[in-house]
């Protein structure tokens, strides 16, 4: 880390730093001891003799970018080089960059005090090599940059027994307001150094995390294929060349190290490389990006050949927000036995490699009883925590696993070299400082207990950067030398002998982090999961082919409880949403169609009640069930009040149900129609309508039948009628013949038109034989007789 230069001593006022002087002679104290020694300038120059302080008005911030080697022996030729940058307000002259050894660090925690301290002190921080060992820069204006490198053999350096160093690099210079030499910045880092292998090396375990957010929805086509929907094509840049997770896939190829796969991201690339659609706007683009998926597929069942695969439960589910919150919400740990389930089965489908499901590793590996007991629910015996949440009280590093009670053991990975490349490493001093820090780390491990050997894990955050990733991989290239480590895995360290005197206790929930716990998932979201999933079980019963919807729902419910969804409440929210509207639209296509008002006119009908399914599959197991709500005056399928009867319907068809009916009175009857599961429940709305019963009595039997006979009747006796004019008539033109020699000279008329007793009734004249009518009905509908 660049630093400005903050050194302690310095006082503005000339009379107290002349009777500071003269207290310091009289009484012999040596108090210029440890502060910077400047070289001998002309009087103009001189500085006072107590140390100087850079303030903000000519402060130089030094970051030292690169080290090389990391861990050098013997013969090697250190190489530093870096940038100084004039942070104050007046030009910088007579600038020197100087390397400074300081003395051989003794503990971890004086690693830790050495990368926090400020300021510098040449009694901790060393006086400057000097010699052909510095560099000389004229002049740095204000706000300007100028990079330097400098080169130092190692047997300069002055190196005695094995172990950690601090290292720097500083810079002095002169001012217009102070124009003497003056030390201005600093920047510090670690110098591992171990010429020779160890006798007892450390075995150090990495994970490296192949997890990413959830990209998948719950959508999927009508195909056979049931092409899958994703929320955005995102993943697609992680998988290219150059990213993140295509850095990771690469990288780990080249490191001995343990993966921790989320299975969902496993089936999420594997859908990817088939057809697939986007979601964008209102509508659903095709997916361009199956090669890329298919690429790292590729790359990665390579990559895990040989090594060690541990398999997190399927969506890698928040376990410290189920047992905070979840738990709160029935059923939500439900899910988590099924997850882990199917991680395995996924993991060994895709990559070909049986994976470990025996371990559970909560955010930022903090555990309390809760936590644990989720853990071991979901089918693990082993949580991967870490050691500010383990908090031990011992002078050096136990082993990570311990026993922590009930048949689970804790494998507790070290929380400095877990947290060293946190941060942005996309600088190249960061990166520098963190490589240097984790590597004195771990030299430090084994030189607490030369004789004893050890077992650490360095478990990292869950999805690195690319440059973060590139950090922890220069770090592990250098211990690949393994002259004080030794490259494990997770399986091996969780099988080391736990260290006797290592905590084996189960920090309380009071001690849970409360800055992790404000990122936990809300009550709410398990609250939307639970809904969710009544439905889809409500749903998936009455279906043929249930699994085309049991499977991406459920997956995407495991996916609702995702730790990715950490600090993101409002986007965790709305994914589940998402999920619960599209299973609503599914159920809806299954549903009962409005019917209009009916009439009945007798005594027995039958109702139709329809049912329509728009769904690609069929139905079944479904009861409709009609209930009359008088029925003293409609009674149905025999005389209940209530009838049901089964319904099954295939993919894009309707069905009508029929119910018979019998009235006992007149008036409106309203009825209720409602869907049932067969194991009760009800499904999708009700319909409602009204029969309005008109009852025939035997007053209304009488007069029709009189009527009848009537007409019957009036029948008979126009037949008769027209009988005896037919008669009439032919008498008539028996007649008309005899005469008819006699009038044939005289004018031939028309011959006259016979007369009828009885006349034709305009009746007659036409019958009512049109086709039936095919309208439809007037709004009272007709039931069927």
């Amino acid at each position: 880390m660049a630093e400005a230069a903050d050194f302690q001593g310095t006082d503005p006022f000339p009379a107290r730093r002349w009777l500071r002087r003269a207290v310091a002679a009289a009484v012999a104290v040596p108090l210029l001891a440890g502060f910077v020694q400047l070289p001998v300038t002309p009087a103009a120059a001189v500085a006072p003799a107590a140390a100087v302080v850079a303030t903000d008005s000519h402060t130089v911030a030094v970051s030292l970018d690169t080290l090389t080697p990391s861990a050098p022996v013997k013969g090697d030729t250190l190489t530093l080089s870096g940038t100084v940058t004039n942070t104050g307000k007046e030009t910088v002259t007579q600038a020197q960059v100087d390397v400074r050894l300081g003395a051989r660090l003794s503990s971890r925690g004086a690693i830790e005090d050495a990368a926090r301290r400020t300021g510098l002190s040449q009694g901790r921080d060393g006086k400057p090599l000097g010699g052909a060992y510095l560099v000389r820069i004229p002049e740095i204006p204000s706000g300007t940059s100028r990079e330097f490198t400098l080169a130092v053999p190692v047997d300069k350096l002055g190196l005695d027994d094995a172990g950690v160093y601090q290292l720097a690099v500083s810079l002095s210079g002169r001012t217009p307001s102070e124009p003497y030499d003056q030390p201005m910045g600093i920047d510090r880092t670690f110098l591992p150094w171990q010429p020779a292998a160890t006798k007892s090396k450390t075995q150090v375990t990495v994970l490296w995390p192949l997890i990413s957010s959830s990209h998948l929805s719950a959508e999927t086509g009508s195909d056979d294929q049931q092409t899958p929907v994703f929320e955005s094509d995102d993943l697609a840049a992680e998988l290219a060349p150059g990213g993140r997770l295509e850095r990771m896939v690469t990288l780990g190829a080249e490191l001995p190290v343990t993966w921790v796969v989320d299975p969902d991201l496993l089936a999420t690339v594997e859908a990817m490389t088939r057809d697939y659609q986007v979601r964008s706007e209102d509508t659903a683009l095709a997916g361009r990006n199956q090669a890329v998926a298919k690429q790292w597929l590729n790359s990665l069942g390579k990559a895990v050949q040989g090594d060690k695969v541990i398999a997190l439960p399927y969506g890698d589910p928040d376990l410290a927000s189920l047992a905070h919150r979840g738990k709160r919400v029935s059923g939500s740990l439900s899910h988590l036995r099924p997850a882990t389930e199917l991680a395995e089965s996924t993991v060994e489908t895709i990559l070909h490699v049986k994976p470990s499901v025996e371990y559970a590793w909560p955010a930022s590996g903090a555990v309390d009883p809760s936590i644990v007991d989720v853990a071991t629910s979901a089918g693990a015996d082993k949580v991967i925590t870490r050691s500010d949440s383990m908090r031990e009280r011992l002078s050096y590093t136990p082993n990570a696993a311990r026993p922590i009670g009930g048949g689970t053991t804790a494998v507790v990975s070290d929380m400095v070299l877990s947290t060293a490349f946190e941060g942005d490493m996309s600088r190249a001093g960061d990166s520098t400082a963190a490589v240097q820090r984790f590597l004195a780390h771990t030299l430090a491990v084994t030189h607490e207990r030369p004789g004893t050997a050890r077992s650490v894990v360095v478990a990292p955050q869950r999805m690195p950067t690319v440059s973060q990733a590139e950090s922890m991989a220069s770090a592990l290239r250098v211990l690949g030398s393994e002259r004080w480590s030794q490259a494990s895995d997770l399986i091996t360290a969780t099988t080391a002998k736990p260290d006797p005197k290592a905590t084996t206790i189960v920090p309380p929930a009071g001690k849970y982090p409360k800055a992790l716990s404000r990122r936990e998932l809300p009550e709410a979201v398990f609250q939307q999961v639970r809904r969710t999933q009544d439905d889809l079980e409500n749903f998936q019963v009455i279906l043929t082919a249930a699994y085309r919807v049991v499977t991406p729902f459920g997956n995407a419910i495991k996916r609702e409880m995702s730790t990715s969804w950490r600090g993101r409440p409002q986007e965790a929210a709305e994914y589940g949403r998402g999920v619960q509207a599209h299973l609503e639209s599914l159920t809806d296509e299954v549903k009962l169609i409005d019917k209009s008002d009916l009439t009945l006119s007798g005594r027995s009908a039958t109702i139709p009640v329809t049912v329509q399914n728009k769904l690609v599959q069929g139905v079944e197991h479904l009861v409709l069930r009609l209930e009359s709500s008088k029925p003293t005056r409609l009674k149905l399928n025999g005389g209940e009040a209530v009838a049901e009867l089964p319904v099954r319907i295939e993919g894009g068809h309707s069905q009508s149900v029929k119910f018979t009916a019998s009235a006992n009175a007149n008036g409106p009857v309203p009825l209720e129609a409602q869907l049932y599961t067969e194991d009760g429940r009800p499904y999708g709305p009700s319909m409602k309508f009204t029969v309005k019963v008109s009852e025939i009595t035997s007053t209304v039997m009488l007069v029709i039948a009189g009527g009848v006979l009537l007409l019957v009747l009036a029948g008979v006796r126009m037949y008769s009628q027209r009988k005896r004019a037919a008669a009439r008539a032919d008498d008539a033109d028996a007649a008309g013949t005899a005469e008819e020699g006699e009038e044939a000279a005289e004018a031939d008329p028309a011959p006259p038109v016979a007369e009828s007793d009885d006349p034709v009734q305009p009746s007659d004249l036409a019958t009512d034989t049109g086709p039936q009518s095919t309208d439809p009905s007037g709004p009272g509908e007709k039931v069927e007789r």
